[in-house]
């Protein structure tokens, strides 16, 4: 059996204002370039070949952007003078890419036609009478002689301050040493990671002063001293907001964790730009800099921000060969009252594909239709303050393999965020409905008072590459306020992400989640609270929801549960990834994991192609230990990581 589950498939939404699109297939595929024409009597068309004498450096990518002749050898000059000059002008060019790249014993010479080119220009004339006879008849020969003897490398390195007196910083806050290649890029790279450095000690105003390379070409090497002005330490000074009229300035600012007289650094400018950005109304954030500190030595800063558009429709579309069709479509207000309230109003209906996604010819087709309708209302910064009201209702009827549920839910809570990075909620909820599996059918009406945290110290929510997560729940279903029945469901689930290398390039990813009912029997709740393990966010290569107890071979869920996953998260280039993984879980009939049930594993690989906007996810697993009728293997799509 295959199973397909696309997790992210198709997705449109439209704002209330125009848009504009490009999209350029030659350019995204790397296929665009600029072919040499063909001899013509209106021009002079010509081919380049390049020689190197000695080493044989890569340098294709500077000379391309250095060299006119490379880069406008598509639009050939209109005769024999112009030629000459092109070719002459890329000189300096090729002699500055060679220098940038540590090669100051080279020698470039350029011919046309045969004719060596100089500075001076000399044998300009020359050069353009050997290429007149190529006129309709041949491609002009261009050789460009590079002789780029050794590659320099630096001797003898000093920091030094304002006043000339050494500076004892760390080794990796100057990645450039004795040894290394003294190539433009590695002196600019360091000297960059040198201002970085002492910005993250506090010191806004840090700078290169100057930088002075002596060049021993006899020797092939550079003696490089470099005077940094590291500046006065700094806090953070006053901060101002502007640039967004039509939202509540306190509204902002509640989303401002940083407090003036707090240490300066980077970190905390990239920290009030991404809280701020939580808020769905901001579509961007700039925090400018002051040029100078206040009277009590901080730093003033400037918070510039940018209004999205208030108003998005939406539709979306998925199938899965195990689930089935499902189409939605949204509506949402971002800033309903001028104080980013978010407003969304949701409705979605669903198939419950079987046997592959073919019907069930025995039963009404009517039978496995689903859908939910809801409405969701986010009310931030209560009064000013770090404090947001959350309120959710819904109507739905859920339909899976092992049960089918018709209820309606309403939850209202406050969430107070202590940072942008940890965050508490709590309300109150009620649901009733009619649930049916195997066991029966259970009437029920549910009264809880949901209790939830939230811990998230990662920096990129779709491609975490390091710190922990942490997600926890617990919400009692109180008997003496009406809930039948009463019983107390916990739920926690973490990651972690351990980058292997400086660049985090190469990531082990691992989650682990747990969950536990009590106060009730089994067959005393209702199965769409029970827990369930298998499918696309839990153990990929099972069904959904279908992993735990069984009666008559239909899951019935569980009262406890236990899942994890670990992920190699491996980046062969700048695109593209490789992720083995390893998932297994199960659920279980007692409120503890007892291991009763045989716990399922599974493995696979994914593919990633990372974009700006997050990675496109491919996973393709394998039960290890299969039930009978499981998956062989199973297919996901998606956008972000897995977890």
């Amino acid at each position: 059996m295959l199973a397909v589950a696309v997790v992210a498939a198709l997705g449109l939404s439209f704002g209330s204002g125009p848009a504009r699109a490009q999209f350029d297939l030659l350019g995204l595929l790397g296929l665009r370039g600029e072919e040499t024409p063909e001899p013509s009597l209106e021009a002079l068309p010509y081919e380049v070949d390049i020689v190197y004498v000695g080493e044989d450096p890569d340098l294709e990518a500077a000379f391309e952007t250095a060299s006119n002749l490379i880069r406008l050898r598509g639009e050939p000059p209109p005769d024999a003078e112009t030629l000459a000059r092109r070719a002459q002008a890329d000189l300096v060019p090729f002699i500055d890419a060679l220098w940038g790249a540590g090669y100051y014993n080279a020698r470039v010479t350029i011919e046309v036609a045969g004719v060596p080119l100089t500075l001076r220009g000399e044998n300009l004339q020359a050069a353009a009478a050997a290429a007149r006879p190529f006129r309709g008849t041949a491609l002009v020969p261009i050789r460009i002689v590079v002789e780029t003897g050794p590659q320099f490398t630096i001797r003898a390195l000093r920091l030094i301050g304002p006043d000339g007196a050494p500076l004892a910083v760390p080794e990796d806050a100057f990645p450039l040493g004795p040894g290394d290649p003294a190539t433009s890029a590695s002196i600019l790279g360091a000297q960059a990671n040198l201002v970085d450095y002492y910005r993250a000690q506090s010191r806004p105003f840090a700078e290169v002063v100057d930088v002075d390379p002596v060049v021993d070409h006899p020797s092939a090497a550079m003696d490089l001293t470099v005077r940094v002005a590291p500046g006065p330490v700094a806090g953070i000074g006053p901060i101002a907001v502007s640039g967004a009229p039509n939202i509540r300035e306190p509204v902002i600012r509640s989303f401002i964790y940083t407090e003036p007289g707090d240490p300066y650094s980077p970190r905390a400018l990239a920290d009030i730009r991404r809280a701020i950005q939580r808020i769905e109304a901001v579509s961007a954030v700039r925090v400018n800099e002051a040029d100078a500190l206040d009277a009590a030595g901080n730093l003033p800063l400037e918070v510039v921000v940018s209004e999205r558009l208030p108003r998005v429709f939406g539709v979306a579309a998925r199938w899965s060969t195990t689930e089935g069709p499902e189409a939605s479509i949204s509506w949402t207000h971002r800033n309903l009252f001028g104080g980013a309230e978010r407003l969304r109003l949701e409705a979605s209906v669903f198939y419950l594909a079987r046997d592959g996604g073919r019907p069930d010819l025995r039963r009404q087709w009517t039978d496995e239709l689903g859908g939910r309708a809801s409405v969701s209302f986010l009310k931030p910064a209560l009064w000013g303050t770090r404090n947001d009201f959350v309120f959710d209702a819904a109507i739905a009827r859920t339909r899976t393999d092992g049960y089918t549920a018709d209820f309606g839910n309403v939850v209202a809570g406050i969430r107070h965020r202590f940072s942008d990075r940890f965050n508490v909620q709590a309300g109150i909820e009620y649901e009733r409905g009619t649930a049916r599996d195997v066991l029966g059918r259970i009437d029920y009406q549910l009264v809880g008072f949901p209790l939830a945290l939230e811990l998230d110290t990662t920096l990129d929510r779709l491609d975490p590459r390091e710190g922990f997560r942490l997600r926890a729940g617990l919400t009692p279903f109180v008997s003496a306020l009406g809930s039948d029945p009463g019983f107390t469901l916990a739920r926690a689930d973490a990651s972690a992400y351990f980058p292997l290398d400086a660049r985090q390039r190469f990531v082990l990813a691992g989650r682990l989640g747990i969950g536990s009912i009590v106060g009730a029997e089994l067959t005393e709740i209702p199965p769409n609270r029970r827990f369930f393990a298998g499918g696309g966010g839990s153990v990929r290569g099972y069904e959904f929801r279908s992993l735990g107890p069984r009666v008559a071979g239909q899951p019935i869920g569980g009262r406890s549960l236990i899942e994890g996953s670990l992920e190699a998260r491996l980046r062969v280039t700048d695109t593209i990834g490789i992720v083995p993984f390893v998932d297994a879980g199960m659920a279980f009939a007692q409120s503890y994991p007892s291991f009763d049930e045989t716990v399922r594993w599974a493995a696979g690989l994914g593919l990633r192609y990372h974009t700006p906007i997050g990675p496109l996810r491919l996973d393709v697993a394998f039960p290890l230990n299969p039930g009978r009728g499981d998956n062989r293997y199973a297919i996901y799509i998606g956008i972000g990581q897995a977890f």
